[in-house]
């Protein structure tokens, strides 16, 4: 007869090798070589540069609940458009602005567009707007970039994509008049959200692609 004991006993062994065999093949598996022609990868351009993602369909990053990660321009521009509307090209909010980055019809205007029905139905109009009224606000911001960039102002460390999402929100002036009154000025939106939310929130991104131009238009 088998000694209960002795069985438990190659029991206990047998699971400790069938254990390290599970734990060996396992960790092998996610150590394999990586290599480039093993995987898709789609790219986009927008006027600020080329960037590619690991997905083969460019839309999915408009669909996500999470913005794009990262520090580039691509994440401040999609961080920037979710806050805005959560990345819907089609969106009016109650005010009337409009599209994925929530225009008004007069900034429109001052970039070259005065049909407001086409640049909702076209989200590529949308991404050159985007991309021209933050060149003529880098341009119209141009004093303020150099004079306060890397100082605290308002408890906010002051950075150009900083400035620029402000300006966004608020125009420039709303930035000027923040700065100038060292941030005692609390300049905020017709929703009550405020440009210092809009400096420190988006902060620190890449925009320096952005080429200042007081004349720009969505062409």
């Amino acid at each position: 007869m088998t000694d209960p004991e002795e069985n438990q006993s190659m029991i206990k062994k047998w699971t400790f090798y069938i254990a390290i065999l599970f734990s060996v093949t396992y960790l092998s598996s996610g150590f394999k070589p990586f290599r480039i022609q093993d995987h898709q990868w789609s790219q986009t351009q927008i006027e600020a540069g080329a960037y590619s993602f690991p997905s083969q369909e460019k839309d999915d990053y408009v669909l996500q609940n999470i913005p794009f990660t990262g520090k580039y321009f691509i994440a401040f521009k999609e961080a920037l458009a979710f806050k805005e509307s959560q990345g819907k090209y089609h969106k009016v909010n109650t005010l009337g602005y409009l599209g994925k980055y929530q225009f008004g019809t007069e900034t429109l205007k001052t970039i070259g567009i005065h049909d407001s029905l086409t640049f909702l139905n076209s989200p590529k109009l949308q991404e050159k707007a985007f991309v021209a009224l933050l060149a003529k606000n880098k341009w119209e911001l141009r004093d303020e970039i150099k004079q306060y960039s890397g100082k605290i102002i308002g408890g906010i460390k002051i950075t150009e994509s900083g400035l620029l999402a402000a300006a966004h929100l608020g125009g420039v002036g709303s930035v000027k008049k923040f700065l100038c009154s060292n941030g005692a000025r609390k300049c905020k939106d017709d929703y009550g959200t405020s440009v210092r939310s809009y400096m420190k929130m988006f902060g620190g991104y890449e925009t320096s692609a952005i080429i200042a131009d007081a004349n720009a238009k969505a062409k």
